[in-house]
Formats: structure tokens, sequence, C-alpha cells
């Protein structure tokens, strides 16, 4: 019983009626809730709203023997034969591409390492969250800068030397705190030296070097490892779009109810994650074996339920159940890992052979089995239907038992038969 001391319209009577129903826990609480919330319901009206409620939970529950691989198999299936095959823009950023559609199941399903299109939905906290100039901060911090968006490059070639003409203006845009360009033109030829080993000599924001050896072919390859040189950044992260949305309900980020929120191409997750201003706990990326590395297998599994549904959504396929993504969540990381569904994962992977070569390079596994001595217990519905046997599922795993009346166990007289159900694998 739940202590009626923490709802002032919940007496006894009326949580007398909601806990003769057959509801689990979190329902119950939701119905003391309407209660609650809507005040002067009675006992007849909490009692009407209880039994409807468990009416509704008893019709959605799973029946016994349910075969709900198969059901989950047919409603993800089928609904991806309606979608497209196409690379859409990200849903409201049109500056930024988004593998969507089929080929994005296919990746998820997969369990592919890198998305063809790895992009992040960054997330700030407060202070960063409703200031441009702080949310491009951050922007500056993630958006890999290599040294040729920062200035001119020309090259000498008479004297052997490749200039580096850099724009004060720019400089001053990405390092808004910074009030002495010197500084990090200085901070600019130093990385120079280190990444291409030579020596730089700075005038301002102008910087030149060349070759050890007067060579042309030289000076060409060190002005290509230029092209090259991340300064500032993340290096995986080519681009940040920059963006001022509605924050959700009850989110305190911004006093009208708008924050900006930055959405990248390319993806870097566990870097991101350490910038100062982002906010972790709602920063998301669509590779879900960075989510894996960087917040655990059920972080990982969360994800693939997000993202797979998203991408229904996106497609309005957004009447699939939730539960049947669950269940693929469920089975590609129950070992703790992520796994692809596929004979490289969870179909190659299964015990009984039959099911292996039932699904790919079906020679092989028989061959491989039969080299190995292997058995099959013929447990699964694949290798039941394959040998044309009764399948182990709904009315194929219950036996029908008839002895003469008066035997034992837990029958039931039926015009002078007793009929006896018990499930196979009793």
């Amino acid at each position: 019983m739940t202590e009626t001391g923490q709802y002032e319209n919940v007496d006894e009577d009326i949580e007398a009626v909601v806990e003769d129903t057959e509801l689990p826990r979190r329902l119950k609480e939701e119905i003391y809730g309407i209660v609650e919330s809507h005040e002067g319901i009675t006992v007849e009206q909490a009692d009407e709203i209880a039994k409807a409620t468990e009416a509704r939970y008893v019709d959605t529950r799973v029946d016994p023997l349910d075969p709900v691989g198969t059901v989950s198999a047919q409603s993800i299936g089928e609904p991806g034969t309606q979608m497209t095959m196409n690379t859409f823009h990200y849903a409201g950023v049109a500056e930024i591409d988004v593998t969507q559609g089929l080929p994005r199941l296919i990746e998820l399903v997969d369990a592919r390492k890198t998305p063809d299109t790895p992009m992040m939905t960054v997330y700030l906290e407060d202070e960063y969250a409703t200031d441009r100039e702080r949310a491009h901060e951050v922007v500056w911090a993630i958006e890999s800068t290599k040294i040729l968006a920062l200035g001119d490059v020309s090259t000498n070639v008479a004297d052997m030397l490749v200039q580096v003409d850099l724009n004060e203006e720019t400089l001053q845009e990405r390092w808004p705190r910074k009030d002495d360009v010197g500084e990090i033109a200085e901070e600019i030829a130093d990385t120079i030296q280190d990444a291409l080993g030579v020596e730089t000599r700075r005038d301002g924001t102008i910087i030149q070097f060349g070759p050890e050896q007067p060579s042309y072919r030289e000076l060409l390859q060190l002005v290509e490892q230029l092209r090259e040189i991340v300064f500032k950044g993340i290096e995986d992260v080519t681009r940040v779009v920059i963006r001022k949305e509605k924050t959700g309900d009850g989110a305190e980020a911004s006093g009208d109810g708008e924050e900006f929120v930055l959405y990248t191409e390319g993806s870097a997750f566990g870097d991101v994650l350490d910038i100062e201003g982002v906010d972790a706990s709602r920063s998301t990326t669509n590779n879900i074996h960075e989510v894996y590395r960087n917040l655990g297998v059920e972080a990982a599994r969360e994800a693939i339920i997000n993202e797979t549904m998203d991408t229904l959504e996106e497609q309005g396929l957004d009447d699939v159940n939730v539960r049947h993504l669950m269940l693929v969540s469920d089975i590609m990381t129950n070992r703790g890992t992520i796994e692809s569904i596929g004979r490289h994962g969870i179909s190659g992977s299964k015990e009984s052979v039959l099911a292996r070569a039932a699904f790919e390079v079906t020679v092989n596994h028989l061959l491989d089995a039969a080299i190995h001595g292997e058995l099959d217990d013929l447990d699964g519905v694949i290798e039941n239907v394959i040998v044309g046997k009764p399948v182990a599922i709904g009315t194929g795993d219950v036996d029908l038992k008839m002895g003469s009346l008066g035997a034992g166990g837990a029958s039931e007289a039926t015009d002078g038969v007793d009929v006896e159900l018990e499930s196979a694998d009793d």
C-alpha cells in the first residue's frame, strides 16, 4: 500500500479500490496523481478510472508463448519497405546533410562503427545557451580550425618561402577574450614549427618558413602539409551550425523559452563532453559506438532506441510501437557490448547450426558444423520449421492430455473426460 499522506485528495477508500487492481505500481501512482490533480473525485469515479485502466492494461499484455521476436521483426520490417533511400537535410538544419530512411536503419541494425554522416547535437549550459557570443566560444572550441582558414597562404619560389598572412579580424572573432593578436600569431607559428619540423619567422601577423634545402618539390609539400594542420578545435568536426531553438517544457535555460543549440558535421563525442559550456546531460551523437565508449552499454541501448525511433518518425512511420525497438536494442546489447544483427553478429553466433545456416552462407555453416561435430537441439523457431517439426510457440508449446476421471494433477472433468493443459517444457 502507498502512503496516502503524500496525497491530500487520496483517502483510504480511493486507495483501496486502486490497490485492488492488477496494475503495476507505476500505473497506480499515475492514478493517484490524477486524483490529486483533480480535486473532488469520488470513490466511485476513482474506481471507474482504475477499472478502465486495468482493462486497457490487461488487453495490452502479451499472451503467454507469444512469438514476440517474430512480431517485432514484422512490425519493423514492413514499415521499412516504405522508407526512402536518400540522404536528407537534417530536420530543421538545411546546412547539414544526414543519412535518413532505410540506409540509416541499416546502419543501426548493422551496428556500423562509423555512420555515413556522423553528427552531434550539442546543448549548452545556461550561461552559454542564452548568450550568442558565449555560444560562439563553444563553437570555436569544437569546430576544427585549420590554419588556412585564418589567413592567406602564398609561396615565394625565388626565395623558397611559404608565407602565411593571418587575418586580424578572423583572429579576433575566434579568440574574443584575447586582446593581443600577436600572442595568437606566435602560437600559430609554434604549431607550424612543431607540425612541419621547420623554423618559422614571424613579423606581426605574417609567418614565413621554407624547406631546409632549396627544393621546389619540398616547398610544394610544405604547402600541402600546411593545409591539414588543425590549430584549434576537434579534428573530426569539420563544421558547426548554431541555431536558436525553443527550449523544452520546464527548461530554465532562457527566460523567453529559447536557447542556442549546436549541430556538428562529424562526431567526437568524448572530446565534446569535456569542453567548458557543453551540457553533457543532454548532448547526443548519432554514433552509437561513441555513446557506448563514453557512457556505457545502457546509454548505448537508449541511443539505439532513440535513433531508430527518430529514423522511423522522420519517415512518417511513428505508429511503430517503441517496444519492438526496445527488443531489438536489448538483443544488440545484452552481452555488454554492441552487436550487429547479421552473420557477423547475433545471427552468426546462435547456438543452433540450422539457425545460423538459414541466415547467410549456408554451406559454410553446415560444413563447419559437420567438421566440428556440432549437435542441434532444435529448440528455436527456425530450426523446427526447417525440419518440419511443430514450433514451440503459441499452441505449439502446449500439451493436451486426456485421462480417466479421478486422475491426479490439475485436471478438470469435462463430459466424463479429464483435460489437463500444461506447457510442453514442463
